[in-house]
């Protein structure tokens, strides 16, 4: 995909939804940053439904350090790897109560140092809490940057770093929600809703076109 078709395709997605963010319910950068590291492998519905009775109760560091990993454990059982990311919820909780005083920090380096969090938790954190231009590819960013040939690789950190080097700087900020959505809702894994896609002209999947003709009636 050349990057006047790239243009077309974010501006599109921008006009659709000016003013992005993510599905997870919180009202903390703190709140944020569990609520990410509870998305791993599980959905933002399944964490939301976790975190609405979680985060009443503790939703600050120094509540869910108090509440140890066996409540805590009670709070998320329905989600994914609960056991391991009780485990360590608390300890990062505790790393940023001797820390941090409290606080979520807003480097990479300090962010990927925490229990459980890895360079996707740390580029969903760095983006949504602190604006920065990260990416955090995910598997439909990797889907759809793949399938459209927006930014095609053949690993989710060649993907990063090709969307960080083809995004212009005024998409960057919300291109990675606009991105995730597109592929959660339209350009899904198993059957892409190319019928009403916003960006049908601007991409280069080769069945795009026998995929929306499945939708006509």
């Amino acid at each position: 995909m050349n990057q006047t078709k790239r243009i077309a395709f974010l501006s599109k997605l921008r006009a659709e939804n000016p003013a992005p963010t993510t599905e997870l319910r919180y009202d903390s950068n703190f709140q944020l940053l569990i609520a990410v590291m509870l998305s791993a492998q599980s959905t933002d519905v399944g964490v939301n439904k976790a975190t609405d009775k979680l985060f009443p109760v503790a939703g600050t560091p120094k509540a869910i350090a108090k509440l140890g990993v066996p409540k805590l454990k009670g709070y998320i059982k329905t989600i994914g790897l609960f056991n391991t990311k009780a485990e360590n919820i608390i300890k990062t909780c505790k790393i940023l109560l001797s820390e941090h005083n409290g606080d979520v920090p807003a480097t990479r380096e300090a962010l990927e140092a925490l229990p459980g969090v890895g360079r996707k938790t740390a580029n969903v954190v760095l983006n949504t809490a602190f604006g920065a231009p990260t990416m955090a590819v995910d598997t439909h960013i990797y889907r759809v940057s793949n399938r459209t040939r927006f930014a095609p690789g053949k690993t989710v950190l060649q993907v990063e770093k090709k969307l960080l080097k083809v995004i212009p700087d005024e998409f960057i900020r919300d291109a990675h929600h606009w991105l995730i959505l597109h592929g959660r809702y339209i350009c899904t894994a198993r059957s892409p809703r190319c019928a009403a896609c916003v960006v049908f002209n601007e991409c280069e999947y080769p069945q795009r076109e026998k995929q929306a003709q499945k939708a006509a009636p």
